[in-house]
C-alpha cells in the first residue's frame, strides 16, 4: 500500500521570514584580522603600542599577523560567498592609509581596500566600511589622543581622504565603531589602548569622538555620491536594575547616561543630557564643549548601527563599600564609568559564553524597540552580535559549535520579533567572520563563524556558519536542529 505524502499539521506555522533586501553579513576589524602591521607604509597604532606593553594583553599576543587577512582576503571573500553573505562589514586601518594621522593618504594602503572591495563586489557582496575601529595612529596619541580636539579634526580629514578614494566602490559607511569603548575603556579603565586611567580624559575623549563623528559625516557628504548611506555603530547597554528599588533604578539612570545617552543625546537629539552633566560636575565643567559643537555632532544619518552581546545588571552600591566591578568590560581596577562610582554591577542570570557573558536576547529586543519608539524614522542595523565558545576541530575535521548556532538563532528571533513590533531593522552582521585577535584577550577567545588554526592559518567554517548560510540564502529562520 503506498504511503501517502506527508502534509503539514494544520496548526503548523511557517518559520519567521526576513524581508527581501535584508543585509546578511559578518563583521571584522582591521587590527583584529589584517596583520601586515609594518607593510606598505603602515605605522604603529595605539594597539601596536599597547600590545608591546607587558601585562596588557593575554600572553603578550599582538595583531602583527592576526589572521593574515591582508594577504588572504581573496580566500576570505570566497568563504563569504560560499556562506551566502550579502554584506561584509570591515574597518579601514587609519595608520595604513594615513600613517601619521595627517597629510596625504598612502596609495598602497588605499589600494588594499580597493582590491578588497573590488573582490567583494565581484562576488555580489556589499562592502560596509567602518572608518575607525580603535586603531588610532600612535603619533596622534602621542600628541594627546582623543581627549584633544585636534584628533577630531584630523579624523574628519582622514574620513574625507578615504571617502574620496573609495566612494566609487563603497556605498555604506560607518564613522566610528563603539566610541564608548574607545573613550571609557581606553582612557577610563585602561583595559584597552592606549591604557590611560583618567575619568576626565575619558569624558573629553567621548566628546571629541562625538565631534569627530559629526565632522566626518560632513566631510563624507562633501565627497560621496548623494545616495551613500552614512551611520555610526554604538555598543548600547541594555540595562536592568537588580531590584525595583528607587536607588537601583537611579543606578540604571546613571549608567544609561554615561553608557548610552552620552552618544545618543548629541548624535540624535543635538544635546548632552542634563543629568550626565550633573552626575559628572564634580569631575569637569564640560568647558571642552564649545558653542556649536552639539549642532555639529547632530548630523542626519541614514541608519544607526547597534552592537549587542549581553545585558547589564546594576544596583546602588552599598554605602562605604567599593562598587562591584563585574561590568563585563575587563578586569581593570579603574572604573570606566565616570560619575557612577556608587553603582554596583552584577552578573546577569542565564547560560554563559566563554566570555562569561549571559545569553539573553531579550536585551537586544529591548534596545531595538526602545530606539524605534524614540526615533521612529531612523532605520537600524545590528552591526555586531555573536558569542565566544571553546571551539575545537574534531577528528573528522568539523568544528561543531551548537551553542553559537543557538545564540545566533535566539538573537535573530529577537530581531524578527522587534521588527514585528515596529522596529525598522535593515540588516544583521554576525561577529565575527573569523576567529581573530580579541583585543586584551589576545587569541584566547573565539568569536568566528569560521575557525582559524593560527599556526597554519587554515580556515574551517563551523557548523554555525553552515546554519547561518542557510538562513542568509533563504531568509527563513529555522532552528539549528532543523538542519
Amino acid at each position: 500500500m503506498p504511503v501517502p505524502p506527508t502534509r503539514p499539521h494544520p496548526t503548523a506555522t511557517a518559520p519567521p521570514r526576513f524581508p527581501a533586501g535584508f543585509l546578511w553579513g559578518a563583521a571584522t576589524s582591521a587590527y583584529q584580522v589584517e596583520g601586515a602591521t609594518a607593510e606598505d607604509g603602515r605605522t604603529a597604532s595605539i594597539w601596536d603600542t599597547f600590545c608591546r606593553t607587558p601585562g596588557k594583553v593575554f600572553q603578550g599576543h599582538t595583531g602583527e599577523v592576526a589572521v593574515d587577512h591582508y594577504h588572504r582576503f581573496r580566500e576570505d571573500v570566497r568563504l563569504m560567498a560560499g556562506l551566502g553573505l550579502t554584506a561584509y562589514r570591515f574597518s579601514v586601518s587609519w595608520p595604513r592609509v594615513q600613517p601619521t594621522g595627517h597629510g596625504p593618504a598612502v596609495q598602497q594602503g588605499l589600494d588594499f581596500y580597493r582590491r578588497l572591495t573590488d573582490e567583494l563586489l565581484s562576488a555580489g557582496i556589499t562592502p560596509v566600511a567602518t572608518l575607525y575601529h580603535w586603531d588610532l595612529p600612535q603619533e596622534l596619541e602621542s600628541a594627546g589622543g582623543w581627549p584633544e580636539r585636534a584628533t577630531a579634526e584630523r579624523f574628519a580629514e582622514y574620513a574625507g581622504l578615504v571617502g574620496e578614494a573609495l566612494g566609487d566602490r563603497i556605498g555604506h559607511w560607518t564613522t566610528l565603531n563603539e566610541p564608548w569603548c574607545s573613550a571609557f575603556l581606553g582612557y577610563g579603565s585602561g583595559v584597552h589602548a592606549p591604557g590611560r586611567t583618567d575619568p576626565v580624559a575619558a569624558l573629553r575623549a567621548a566628546h571629541h569622538l562625538n565631534l569627530g563623528h559629526g565632522l566626518a559625516v560632513t566631510a563624507l557628504r562633501g565627497v560621496l555620491p548623494a545616495d551613500a548611506q552614512l551611520s555610526v555603530s554604538l555598543n548600547l547597554h541594555a540595562l536592568r536594575p537588580l531590584t525595583p528599588s528607587a536607588d537601583d533604578r537611579d543606578a540604571v539612570r546613571r549608567i544609561d547616561a554615561v553608557g548610552n545617552r552620552v552618544f545618543l543625546g548629541p548624535m540624535l537629539e543635538g544635546a548632552y543630557p542634563e543629568d550626565l552633566l550633573a552626575d559628572t560636575a564634580h569631575l569637569t565643567d564640560w568647558s571642552f564643549v564649545r558653542a556649536g559643537d552639539e549642532k555639529e555632532i547632530h548630523q542626519p544619518m541614514d541608519w544607526l548601527g547597534v552592537n549587542y552581546y549581553t545585558p547589564t545588571v546594576v544596583s546602588a552600591a552599598d554605602e562605604g563599600t567599593a562598587p562591584a566591578r563585574a561590568d563585563g568590560h575587563g578586569g581593570g581596577t579603574a572604573s570606566p564609568w565616570p560619575g557612577a562610582d556608587q553603582v554596583g554591577f552584577h552578573p546577569a542570570p542565564g547560560e554563559r559564553t566563554a566570555m562569561d557573558w549571559a545569553v539573553d536576547p531579550s536585551g537586544l529586543y529591548e534596545l531595538l524597540t526602545g530606539l524605534a519608539r524614540r526615533h521612529p524614522d531612523l532605520p537600524l542595523v545590528v552591526t555586531e552580535n555573536g558569542a565566544a565558545y571553546q571551539d575545537e576541530v574534531g577528528e573528522d575535521g568539523t568544528v561543531h559549535d551548537p551553542e553559537r548556532a543557538a545564540y545566533l538563532h535566539a538573537h535573530l528571533a529577537a530581531i524578527h520579533r522587534a521588527t514585528a513590533d515596529g522596529a525598522d531593522v535593515r540588516g544583521y552582521f554576525a561577529w565575527s567572520l573569523l576567529d581573530n585577535f580579541e583585543w586584551a584577550y589576545g587569541y584566547a577567545k573565539r568569536f568566528g563563524l569560521v575557525h582559524v588554526d593560527y599556526p597554519t592559518q587554515t580556515r574551517t567554517p563551523k557548523t554555525s556558519a553552515h546554519w547561518y548560510a542557510r538562513v542568509a540564502r533563504t531568509g527563513e529562520l529555522r532552528p539549528p536542529a532543523e538542519g
